[in-house]
């Protein structure tokens, strides 16, 4: 790679970590601070610490994460260790800076506002952030880490460290209904988190298991003219050899497609499922 290139990359790098570190703090500053809505997290303790005894959230964000860089370094590389460590401090420090030097007033008096909007928000934040190879500290390190010693996924870490969290926030406050509220948006959080990081999926991929795989294929490329792929399958209950068709088109196509399988072969298996990237002549290539 050239150094004209890697700088390049490291320059994006340094946006999306700062773009997202913005993007979140406000999340917390606008919505989420101001109805006690816990997202999770160090954020998510830093708050119910604020609730209490009147610490910055920022502030108490960076110390709580301090071990947890330690840990992200040894366990996940350098790197992304450094890379996460700016992501955090940014995002802590802004938080602080729009409460107690800009004095930012929430966005909304309606909690429910506050929840699905800060959700989005703090999901799409934190999505820039992954996407500049970094992190914001907190339940992503610690269900990482957990998921390199243990046989949980690193979604699932996350998410009881995240519900450990907002159910010990409900219970600091009094208020199951806030509790609710934190759990509807850490739900929104992976949702936006998602969106940024994969966008909107514009394909459709079809895996056609059929005894006229030919014939199947051939309407596809002539009706559709999209190319389609005959692969070799097996029944691993049968044991009868097979063939399928594979291929890719877009969401219109994907009811013309159906048709032209059931006509050909009624019995036919058919799955479809969501394509988020096609690199390859006919499809454009998602942005990055």
């Amino acid at each position: 790679m050239s150094v004209r290139l890697r700088i390049r990359e490291q320059a994006f790098s340094v946006a999306w970590l700062a773009a997202g570190s913005a993007v979140a703090a406000l999340a917390y500053n606008l919505f989420l601070i101001p109805h006690q809505i816990v997202p999770g997290g160090a954020g998510g303790v830093a708050m119910i610490l604020n609730h209490f005894f009147q610490t910055p959230v920022g502030v108490v964000v960076i110390l709580l994460n301090v071990p947890v860089f330690f840990l992200g370094i040894r366990t996940l590389g350098k790197t992304y260790g450094l890379k996460s460590l700016v992501g955090m401090a940014l995002t802590a420090l802004l938080i602080d800076v729009g409460d107690y030097w800009l004095h930012l007033r929430p966005a909304t008096d309606n909690p429910i506002l506050a929840c699905v909007f800060g959700g989005i928000m703090l999901g799409a934040g934190l999505g820039l952030v992954f996407r500049g190879g970094g992190s914001t500290g907190g339940s992503d390190i610690v269900g990482m880490a957990i998921n390199r010693r243990t046989n949980l996924s690193t979604g699932t870490a996350i998410l009881v460290v995240d519900c450990a969290v907002i159910t010990a926030a409900g219970l600091a406050f009094g208020s199951f209904e806030l509790a609710l509220y934190g759990y509807l948006n850490l739900y929104l959080q992976t949702r936006a988190i998602d969106l940024v990081l994969e966008g909107l999926s514009y394909t459709r991929a079809l895996f056609i298991v059929t005894s006229s795989a030919k014939v199947v294929a051939h309407a596809i490329t002539e009706r559709l003219n999209r190319g389609a792929t005959i692969l070799p399958a097996t029944g691993a209950y049968s044991e009868q050899a097979r063939e399928m068709v594979f291929s890719v088109m877009s969401r219109r196509e994907v009811a013309i497609a159906r048709d032209l399988v059931r006509t050909i072969d009624p019995g036919a298996f058919v799955v479809i499922s969501d394509v988020y990237e096609v690199l390859g002549e006919g499809f454009r290539p998602r942005v990055q």
